[in-house]
């Protein structure tokens, strides 16, 4: 069984723009296309299923689709629905009705919009431009020093003073940890925390970590869990955060920061009347339906979903100068 949800939702949209009696748009929409279908004497083209399969989460933008696949043509199938469809309510004369005028003159702004947004996009956020404001945040950055340790952690200090003999007598940090540590986080890999800095960790792990040897066993310190015993096995210059890592991040800034850009100097350019009362200040804030809009057709750190985000007030660090654990 066909499901019809997406074709009835679209439906009152598409309706009108693609069904007259003669076809609207002429010629390959992309190099290399081909017509895939024909409802009457209107072409389906192999670009337009794609399109539709990324609008729908089906495959991301620039993933292949083959046409010999059955999700090509499930989604060629719909298309073909949403035509039929569309080309009855044009003979039905709804595309004369005042509401559906105002609905299609809606979705006309938002393509319009998405692929303006999309190109200014594209051009501004490429590998050049990410490679280039990485480096900025690496060489902005601070570096501090990141520590390696271990910890077990028991509900008394009187067990926490016991587990540090025993450990003063050569038993196995690791061990202990497993057998009586309280963390689950940590105890089944040996109490270890991995690297991370100090302000990544509680008060009073900072306080005894400061000035602490790779070797020396610290403890017991009160926690919020109990007592903590801990074992110091490294200390090192902090590591960056790699490209790849940073790269989402990165791309959402640049992206945001392009959109931002565009609306401010367009809306300087035009005057935009409010003719309603300004919102209560006290009550919470929505971003602009425009950028709402504009941001849909944009990539996301590798996705491009329809609906995304509107960049907010300060956009989001683009490349984090470091990397901690918790």
């Amino acid at each position: 069984m066909r499901a019809f949800g997406p074709v009835l939702a679209l439906a009152a949209v598409l309706a009108l723009a693609s069904c007259s009696q003669a076809p609207i748009l002429g010629g390959k929409p992309v190099a290399g296309d081909k017509v895939v279908a024909k409802v009457g004497s209107e072409p389906i083209w192999a670009s337009d299923v794609r399109r539709e399969a990324v609008a729908q989460g089906a495959i991301t933008e620039g993933e292949p689709l083959d046409v010999t696949s059955d999700l090509f043509h499930r989604t060629l199938d719909e298309l073909v629905d949403q035509k039929l469809l569309a080309g009855e309510a044009a003979r039905q004369g709804l595309d004369r009705q005042p509401l559906v005028k105002r609905r299609l003159q809606a979705a006309h702004d938002k393509l319009l919009g998405d692929v303006l947004v999309e190109g200014v996009v594209d051009k501004a956020v490429n590998d050049n431009a990410i490679r280039a404001l990485y480096q900025e945040q690496q060489h902005l950055s601070q570096r501090s020093e990141e520590i390696k340790a271990r910890q077990i952690v028991v509900a008394t200090e009187p067990e926490a003073q016991a587990i540090k003999k025993l450990l003063g007598t050569g038993a196995s940090f690791d061990q202990l940890a497993m057998q009586r540590s309280t963390d689950s986080a940590t105890r089944f890999n040996g109490g270890d925390l991995g690297y991370f800095t100090l302000d990544a960790m509680p008060e009073a792990y900072g306080a005894a970590l400061k000035a602490a040897k790779p070797g020396e066993t610290l403890g017991p310190i009160r926690i919020d869990a109990g007592y903590a015993i801990l074992r110091v096995e490294d200390r090192r210059p902090e590591q960056p955060i790699s490209l790849d890592e940073a790269r989402p991040q990165i791309v959402r800034f640049l992206t945001y920061d392009e959109i931002r850009t565009l609306l401010q100097r367009l809306r300087s350019a035009t005057r935009v009347q409010m003719l309603i009362p300004a919102p209560d200040p006290n009550a919470m804030k929505e971003p602009a339906s425009a950028a709402r809009g504009a941001a849909s057709a944009l990539p996301s750190g590798g996705d491009a979903p329809s609906g995304a985000p509107v960049p907010p007030a300060e956009a989001p660090v683009a490349a984090p100068a470091t990397k901690k654990k918790t």
